[in-house]
């Protein structure tokens, strides 16, 4: 839902961390702080996976976060690591 999306990106700008955002608004097994584990390309949502591919790796204390809206819904992704 969009108007969710827009409040947990209120919460992320006022400095909440992202795995507490991710826990409180996910509405999927993201609910787990957020993680969806390691993922190799061509096993995403095409739109999810090029913000996700596009964006810099970041901590959940200080998170660089994209929105995306795929067939699924709404997402806010943030990027820890890549192997």
């Amino acid at each position: 839902k969009h108007s969710k999306k827009e409040e947990a990106l209120t919460k992320l700008k006022e400095g909440s961390k992202f795995d507490e955002v991710a826990r409180e608004f996910s509405e999927d097994k993201a609910r787990q702080g957020g993680s969806l584990g390691w993922k190799t390309r061509g096993s995403l949502d095409a739109a999810f996976e090029k913000a996700a591919y596009d964006l810099e790796p970041s901590t959940t204390g200080n998170p660089k976060y994209v929105e995306v809206k795929s067939g699924f819904g709404y997402h806010i992704i943030m990027v820890e690591g890549r192997k």
